[in-house]
């Protein structure tokens, strides 16, 4: 996994391609109700997809394979809203992954969970709709040769609300990797889950347009992807529209965030015929005269991927104390807005779960709030579980982020306690996690 995540980030900067339903409607997300005839680029060019990343030096691309709006536009065989059914019938995604490989660049698929076509949405789950999402994946990654990365979208996430047990996160991205180990997947879930930790996804996401900010000095393996245009689909008013200057994607985010650890992917929206408009081209070779990639590139450290369920949520917790209408539930209620925190007179403070059954738990997280204004000041932690023998530490940390995951020695039980240190000021957990992550050989 180390040596896919350096590679990753090594690519340094990739090209985002939102061509899907939505280009040929004005809109950001399509119409899901729209006829699959209306797709119809008159003049598809993915070579000049592929020779504008190159001037612009790129490295990769990605292209959005499915959007929320569940239009497919390779040749899917599912049933669902597909260029299959468009005329003239035409497979985006081969002849995009067969020109950015002739031009010597990586190849990442974008793939919305969400999708309002097939009624994939919130409280509308059902294992008819997963195996549609598992069988238009099983031919992304079985028809297309090999891809890099895939980022995934429209899950656990304020506007999409579809839960990683809606959807198991583990079974879709064991489903992946059976196919092609080593395919990174990404999901855009920055929204929802700490800047601090790689939660369900390999890599981690920051979206800019929606002011996402890679934190100063951050080593996590991580993209961020913004726009060249206003938004991420083609809209005609682009054609004399506004595009981001060169020095800013250059200067302000592609140099800064590859110093830390930062793959910028630059979207570039693909017009209603299929090509890239004049303006963009030009805009993108500009950047390539502009950039020259920093060598050596910064390099990852080891860090654990979540890929499971949090076992620590929603179960019986105790603290040594809590203010009125702070309880500790606030600490394992999923939220990781909510927080718990001990009295001001509690010089020991702990919080303690049970699991109410023996659980195994090879990953723990610590992830810190604020109370009001204040940010949290702990400064160090030890998590213990209890065995026959009593409570029996598994680990102990200064803490020197507001986000802790730690790879811990696999321990069998049904309490895990945490306790905390903290500087002078206010001391506040949003949630303890306890995870069962796979061993490698497991994985």
């Amino acid at each position: 996994m180390l040596e896919l995540q350096r590679k990753f980030v090594d690519l340094r900067f990739g090209m985002f391609l939102h061509f899907n339903m939505a280009t040929f409607q004005d809109r950001e997300w399509g119409d899901p109700t729209s006829p699959s005839e209306l797709f119809h680029p008159t003049a598809l060019d993915t070579d000049e997809w592929a020779a504008a990343a190159r001037s612009a030096k790129m490295t990769w691309g990605c292209l959005t394979t499915r959007h929320h709006d569940g239009f497919c536009i390779w040749t899917t065989k599912t049933e669902a809203g597909r260029v299959a059914k468009a005329e003239p019938q035409i497979d985006i995604v081969r002849s995009y992954v067969d020109s950015f490989r002739k031009a010597g660049l990586r190849v990442g698929l974008y793939y919305s969970i969400l999708s309002l076509r097939d009624d994939i949405r919130h409280f509308n789950v059902t294992p008819e709709k997963i195996r549609l999402i598992k069988d238009q994946l099983t031919e992304l990654f079985t028809n297309y040769g090999e891809i890099d990365i895939l980022i995934t979208d429209g899950w656990d996430a304020p506007w999409s609300r579809i839960t990683y047990e809606e959807v198991s996160f583990r079974e879709i991205y064991d489903h992946i990797k059976s196919m092609q180990p080593n395919c990174l997947i990404c999901d855009l879930n920055a929204a929802s889950y700490p800047t601090g930790g790689l939660y369900y996804s390999d890599i981690k996401a920051f979206e800019q347009n929606a002011g996402q900010r890679v934190p100063q000095g951050s080593d996590l393996p991580a993209l961020s992807c913004v726009t060249i245009t206003d938004g991420w689909f083609w809209k005609q008013q682009d054609l004399h529209g506004n595009l981001k200057p060169a020095e800013t994607v250059v200067n302000e985010w592609l140099v800064p965030l590859n110093r830390r650890h930062c793959n910028l992917i630059l979207n570039a929206p693909p017009t209603r015929e299929g090509k890239l408009a004049p303006n963009v081209v030009q805009r993108l070779a500009e950047i390539g005269r502009l950039w020259s990639p920093e060598q050596p590139s910064a390099q990852v450290t080891q860090h654990p991927v979540i890929t499971t369920p949090n076992l620590a949520k929603g179960k019986p917790i105790h603290a040594s104390s809590s203010p009125d209408t702070v309880g500790p539930d606030l600490a394992n209620d999923g939220n990781f807005r909510s927080s718990w925190s001990p009295e001001d007179s509690d010089t020991a403070p702990w919080l303690e779960v049970d699991l109410q059954s023996e659980h195994r738990v090879s990953v723990i997280a610590l992830v810190q709030g604020q109370r009001g204004d204040l940010l949290s000041t702990a400064k160090s932690f030890k998590f213990e579980c209890w065995t026959r023998s009593g409570w029996t530490t598994m680990v102990e940390s200064s803490i020197h982020s507001a986000t802790m995951v730690l790879a811990v020695r696999p321990v069998t039980a049904s309490k895990f306690r945490v306790s905390l240190t903290s500087n002078r000021g206010p001391l506040s957990i949003a949630d303890i996690g306890l995870y069962n992550e796979p061993s490698d050989a497991e994985s």
